[in-house]
């Protein structure tokens, strides 16, 4: 399995609406591709901006192809994002995943 790790930051004050379009239109959009096994976007406030990481989860590089096209490492944008972040990076990071645990619940 392979996580792509994206960063991206907005200031605080939209920061609910991007939280809100990246749960409506994003994490929809990462689902609808065979391959993705799970997404997570974490949040952390840092003064007027607001740090977005999302974490995405793929059984292999051709799902993640299917998802970012030939280029796998370079960033996926929808055209919502103009209206939300302070800067484009052009880059997402990979990482294979190696190891792994889930909390029992008893």
């Amino acid at each position: 399995m392979i996580v792509r790790i994206w960063h991206g930051r907005v200031r605080t004050e939209n920061a609910d609406r991007y939280r809100a379009f990246l749960n409506a239109r994003a994490i929809p959009d990462y689902g609808s591709v065979p391959g993705n096994e799970a997404v997570y976007i974490l949040e952390r406030k840092e003064g007027d901006e607001t740090h977005f990481v999302t974490m995405t989860f793929w059984r292999d590089e051709l799902a993640i192809r299917q998802f970012a096209g030939d280029s796998i490492t370079q960033a996926k944008y929808y055209s919502e994002d103009k209206d939300f972040l302070l800067e484009f990076e052009p880059d997402a990071v990979h990482y294979e995943v190696v190891g792994s645990s889930t909390a029992s619940r008893t």
